[in-house]
C-alpha cells in the first residue's frame, strides 16, 4: 500500500514550464514496453497528449510491474492508487463482464466495423457505462488486427483433438474451448514462453505474428494455427481514474481522446506488412503454418454462439453491446458485399 501511496503522491506532482502550469501523471502498463507494438504503444500516445497540450500534460509511462503486478492494473487505477493504466480490455472482464466482449468476440468484426462501431456506432457510450461503477474512464487506443488462432504441440484435425488440451486462451474464446473440452487457462504475457517450454500448457494463443514472433514461441512450438477466430479484432486501452480524468479541462480531455484516435491510425498503418513478414521468418524458423479444418471452425462458431448468449443473460450491459454490435455487423456487411471484386 505504501507503493501505491508514493505512486499516487507522484502523479499528483505539479511543475511549472514557462508560465503554463505542467502536470505530470504515472501510467503503467500491463505490457512490458519492449513488447513489439503493444509496448510503445502508450508511450506515443503520452507523447501526442504532451505535443497536443503544449506540455501541460506529462505522462510519464511505465511498464508492467512498475508499480503493481499487471492483473492489478485495473484495481489500482480505480481505487486512484495509480492515476492511469494502459491494458488489453479483456483482462478485466472478471469486473467489467462486457469488457470480453470488445476485447475477444469470437467470429466477431473485422478491424474496421470494430473500429466504426466502436467511435461512431455507440459502442464507446455503451461501455462506458460498465466502468462508471467502477470510477474508470476508458479511451480505446489501440486496436489490433486479427490475431492467429495459437501455437500447438499437436496437429488439430478434429474437434476430439481439442478434448483434453491444456491451453492459455483469454477471454470469450477460452469459455469456447471449454465447451468443446479444452481445459483453458489465463497466463500472463511474460510466462506463456516458459508454461509452453516446461509443459504445463500444450498450446497458447497470445496475439498477431508480430508479437507472438517477438515471444519466440516458434523455438518451441512447432504447429502454428489460422485464422484467429477467437479475435478478429480487439481493443487495448488508456484507463484513467475518474477523479484524475474530472480534473482535467473539457480540451484536455478531448486532445487525450484525439490522441487515441491517432494513435489508433498510426498502429494500423503498417500492421498488415508487419504480420506478413513475421509469418514468413516463423515458417523460416520451421513451424508449420496451418488452417484449423472448417469442421473444426463450425464446431467453435456454434460454441461461441452460446457463450455469447450465456453471457449476454447474465449482464445487461453485455447484452446491450452484443446487440448493438451484432446490428452494425449486420448492417455494414453489405457495403463489403456490394464492394466485393472477382478473385
Amino acid at each position: 500500500m505504501r507503493r501505491y501511496i508514493a505512486a499516487a503522491t507522484l502523479a499528483a506532482s505539479v511543475a511549472f514550464a514557462g508560465s503554463a502550469m505542467a502536470q505530470s501523471f504515472d501510467l503503467q502498463s500491463v505490457f512490458g514496453l519492449n513488447v513489439p507494438s503493444i509496448g510503445p504503444s502508450p508511450v506515443n500516445w503520452a507523447d501526442k497528449v504532451r505535443l497536443m497540450t503544449n506540455g501541460e500534460v506529462d505522462i510519464k509511462v511505465h511498464g508492467a510491474g512498475d508499480f503493481v503486478p499487471p492483473f492489478e492494473v485495473f484495481g489500482a487505477v480505480s481505487s486512484g492508487a495509480i492515476p492511469m493504466g494502459f491494458d488489453w480490455i479483456g483482462y478485466w472482464a472478471e469486473s467489467i463482464p462486457v469488457a470480453n466482449l470488445v476485447g475477444s468476440m469470437p467470429f466477431g468484426p473485422s478491424p474496421d466495423i470494430a473500429l466504426g462501431w466502436m467511435f461512431e456506432g455507440g459502442g464507446l457510450e455503451i461501455i462506458q457505462k460498465a466502468y462508471d461503477p467502477h470510477g474508470v474512464k476508458v479511451i480505446p487506443c489501440h486496436l489490433v488486427v486479427p490475431e492467429a488462432g495459437g501455437w500447438f504441440n499437436k496437429e488439430i484435425n478434429t474437434v476430439e483433438d481439442l478434448k483434453g488440451l491444456n491451453m492459455r486462451i483469454a477471454g470469450l474464446g477460452g469459455r469456447t474451448l471449454a465447451k468443446l473440452g479444452a481445459n483453458t487457462q489465463l497466463v500472463p504475457a511474460g510466462e506463456i514462453y516458459v508454461s509452453l517450454e516446461t509443459g504445463r500448457i500444450d498450446a497458447a494463443e497470445f496475439s498477431a505474428p508480430q508479437l507472438d514472433k517477438g515471444f519466440g514461441f516458434q523455438k518451441i512450438v512447432k504447429n502454428y494455427y489460422f485464422p484467429g477466430w477467437h479475435q478478429p479484432s480487439s481493443w487495448d486501452s488508456i484507463i484513467v481514474n475518474m477523479d484524475v480524468w474530472n480534473g482535467f479541462s473539457e480540451d484536455q480531455q478531448k486532445i487525450m481522446v484525439e490522441a487515441c484516435k491517432a494513435n489508433i491510425a498510426e498502429n494500423m498503418a503498417d500492421q498488415l506488412n508487419a504480420q506478413v513478414a513475421a509469418v514468413e521468418e516463423i515458417e523460416a524458423a520451421g513451424v508449420s503454418i496451418k488452417r484449423f479444418p472448417d469442421e473444426v471452425l463450425e464446431a467453435m462458431r456454434t460454441a461461441a454462439g452460446e457463450v455469447l448468449q450465456e453471457e449476454a443473460a447474465k449482464d445487461p450491459i453485455f447484452k446491450e453491446a452484443l446487440d448493438s454490435l451484432t446490428a452494425y455487423i449486420e448492417r455494414t456487411s453489405r457495403w463489403s458485399e456490394l464492394q466485393a471484386l472477382p478473385r
